[in-house]
């Protein structure tokens, strides 16, 4: 009785938690999405393109300021709360210096890839961001204590600042460059949120700590993360990037475009694999059948959801554009026509990197991320100049097969994944 009472109150609060997150995240879709259609509308494809590229280009980079450390902190903190100070510490630092290696990164690439001024500016405002996103770890703290409400509090105070200056930057008639300043002003603003909640749950940033033989604890299970997200940034971004070289500017806002209402509902994955994370983890130290039925039932609930928006899109994707974008993104429907099929694999994909961290196979999902974006360059690389930006597409749905499904199978991320994943795919599966 006391065990079954136990449960419940574990599953109420997780649900909570998650209901937090996700009242948060459908705010955050839908005015994020009208203010960024908005802005592309305003920005034109050609600028919308170019400000799209820009983007894409510091995402190749921004893995290596996070050093992989995200899932590893809510883990460590699930195990061992009183390490927190020198755990928060020793990940802030880290990641500071992550960011660091982030800038000098870009400015190699931008001077090899001999960028125009607009550009490079453009590049290194973006890039800027990265110096306040170190201040993250907080929200990975309220995830490891199932406190999320307080992450919403901050991201909705940073939504409306942020939303209100965009808009205000439309109806002056702002250049491009101020939407770059905009990004970095969010960060600050959500950095300053985070900090804020964290000081009113009675918690001082002063305590934090840098401890060396933790830091080289934490480098040593996040190493192989740090290279998957590097890769995962390659075949997530790439795509634009070729378009770009490949095609013009403007097909890149004409895709930017296509793939900004395909990845919308994104969020929903990954809130679902961030806040059940811990519930994962503490029933595979419990029940090793607990462990598999919550992951299987995860799997079916994602899939499921995830087929229902693409077929729903698809009959809906011209209309989608037409009415959003307006007819100047005319080629944006038939993108989003194949691209928002990734999604399903997209969610497979967020729950096997969980399996990854419970299972401390880091290096394993690092070769199956590998092999997605490998297939991805190679396939966009090919299939760009014959397809167009429909190419990029239908190149960015197989890179994530082959590394959410494919690899993970060949990799034996998991003993039980191929059964699990078959089960979850059929509709009265248990």
């Amino acid at each position: 009785m006391f065990s079954k009472l136990k449960n419940h109150q574990g599953f109420k609060k997780y649900f909570k938690n998650t209901s937090w997150l996700f009242g948060e995240k459908i705010l955050r879709m839908v005015v994020g999405l009208f203010v960024g259609i908005w802005v592309a509308r305003y920005l034109g494809p050609e600028q919308f393109g170019l400000f799209s590229y820009a983007q894409s280009f510091v995402g190749l980079f921004v893995a290596i300021a996070g050093l992989g450390l995200d899932s590893i902190i809510v883990r460590e903190l699930v195990k061992d709360e009183s390490k927190r100070d020198a755990l928060l510490g020793t990940a802030f630092r880290l990641k500071l210096i992550g960011t660091f290696f982030v800038l000098i990164a870009l400015a190699i690439a931008v001077n090899l890839s001999q960028q125009d001024s607009l550009t490079t500016l453009l590049i290194f405002t973006i890039a800027s961001a990265t110096i306040f996103q170190s201040f993250n770890i907080i929200d990975f703290f309220f995830q490891a204590k199932v406190l999320s409400k307080y992450v919403v509090y901050a991201n909705i105070i940073s939504l409306f600042i942020s939303s209100t200056v965009k808009v205000g930057l439309i109806l002056n008639d702002a250049p491009l460059l101020y939407f770059a300043y905009s990004i970095l002003f969010d960060s600050f603003i959500l950095t300053c949120g985070f900090l804020y909640f964290y000081r009113y749950k009675r918690y001082f940033i002063s305590q934090w700590f840098f401890d060396k033989n933790m830091a080289r604890s934490l480098l040593k299970d996040s190493w192989p993360l740090i290279l998957s997200g590097l890769v995962i940034s390659i075949y997530m971004k790439i795509d634009q990037i070729m378009i770009k070289e490949m095609l013009n500017t403007e097909a890149v806002g004409q895709y930017a475009a296509a793939v900004r209402i395909s990845e919308a509902w994104y969020f929903v994955p990954v809130i679902i694999a961030s806040s059940f994370l811990p519930a994962i983890i503490n029933s595979q130290k419990i029940n090793k059948d607990i462990y598999y039925d919550r992951l299987q039932k995860l799997y079916k609930l994602m899939i499921w959801v995830s087929i229902f928006i693409a077929i729903t899109m698809t009959f809906l994707s011209d209309w989608a554009v037409d009415f959003l974008y307006g007819e100047q993104y005319h080629q944006s429907g038939r993108v989003l026509m194949i691209h928002i099929w990734a999604g399903i694999f997209v969610s497979v994909g967020m729950i096997t990197s969980q399996i990854v961290i419970v299972n401390n196979m880091q290096r394993n999902g690092l070769k199956a991320t590998a092999a997605g974006s490998l297939f991805n360059v190679l396939l966009n690389y090919i299939l760009i100049p014959v397809y167009g930006i429909q190419g990029a597409a239908i190149a960015t749905i197989a890179a994530q097969i082959i590394s959410g499904i494919i690899a993970p199978i060949y990799f034996k991320i998991d003993k039980k994944f191929p059964s699990i994943l078959f089960k979850s795919i059929l509709i009265k599966g248990k």
